[in-house]
């Protein structure tokens, strides 16, 4: 029970593919007590029937919250203080970009396609910690997700692939702004996982059978693996680690040619 006693707050479970899902299960068996923040009504009722089948079902709360809009940010927080007193975590995984801008090239991307990937795949990162810092109080954990494609080329991601970017950048500078508070924050960078948000990308499909045939585990990540890395970073047991990223791809993120060994 590395994280007994500890509460914290998820954005971005969806449905069962959700990474922030395999999160949420890795967070509630090992103790964790869990806010889960969905982005609208309709999704309220996949995520409460999600919830319901965890470890600690009955002490889960829920709120709605878009994370580009202010006001909600600040009742979804106040929820929070109210329910809980304070949070001991945060996990961000939230992001979005329009679907024809992850297709085709990356040079015609629109201004406004540009401003929001970076805003609700990166900004909203640094948007949770500034809310959530006041309810941090004995220091603590933020973790958002990240993905290859900020560093390296990956056909059709273009966008989000430099909003993750801007994520990760995002990571380090708030790991320096708040370990003076004992706060630590990092991102996990996942193996392409089926989810739904990744189907949105031209070609996905295809690129996942590649990687599980030529990544050096020879299979694709699993959002429990995921949620895995995710519960020990936000446990005691990580209070060494800060603006790190940290792969859980089965090794993808070391092959010279990004999908296949040169």
């Amino acid at each position: 029970m590395l994280l007994e006693n500890k509460l914290g707050l998820i954005y971005g479970v969806r449905n069962e593919r959700s990474i922030a899902w395999g999160c949420a299960q890795s967070l509630a068996r090992e103790g964790a007590r869990l806010a889960l923040a969905f982005f609208s009504e309709r999704e309220e009722k996949d995520v409460r029937k999600l919830a319901a089948t965890l470890p600690n079902a009955d002490s889960v709360i829920f709120h709605p919250c878009d994370l580009t809009v202010e006001d909600q940010m600040i009742s979804l927080h106040a929820h929070i203080k109210e329910e809980f007193g304070k949070l001991d975590f945060v996990i961000h995984g939230v992001a979005f970009a329009k679907k024809e801008d992850l297709s085709g090239r990356f040079v015609d991307t629109s201004a406004d396609g540009f401003a929001l990937a970076l805003n609700t795949s990166a900004y909203t990162f640094v948007s949770a910690a500034r809310h959530a810092e006041p309810l941090l109080i004995d220091g603590g954990s933020l973790t958002t997700l990240t993905y290859l494609g900020s560093e390296k080329i990956v056909r059709n991601y273009n966008v989000m692939g430099v909003a993750k970017a801007a994520l990760e950048a995002s990571t380090r500078y708030l790991a320096n702004d708040l370990g003076p508070s004992g706060i630590r924050v990092n991102a996990v960078s996942p193996g392409p996982t089926m989810t739904l948000s990744a189907r949105g990308i031209a070609g996905f499909t295809d690129m996942y059978r590649t990687v599980a045939e030529y990544a050096p585990m020879r299979r694709n990540t699993t959002i429990s693996e995921v949620g895995d890395t995710v519960a020990f970073l936000s446990s005691d047991y990580g209070r060494g680690i800060t603006g790190e990223i940290i792969y859980v791809d089965g090794g993808l993120h070391a092959l010279a040619g990004g999908l296949q060994p040169e």
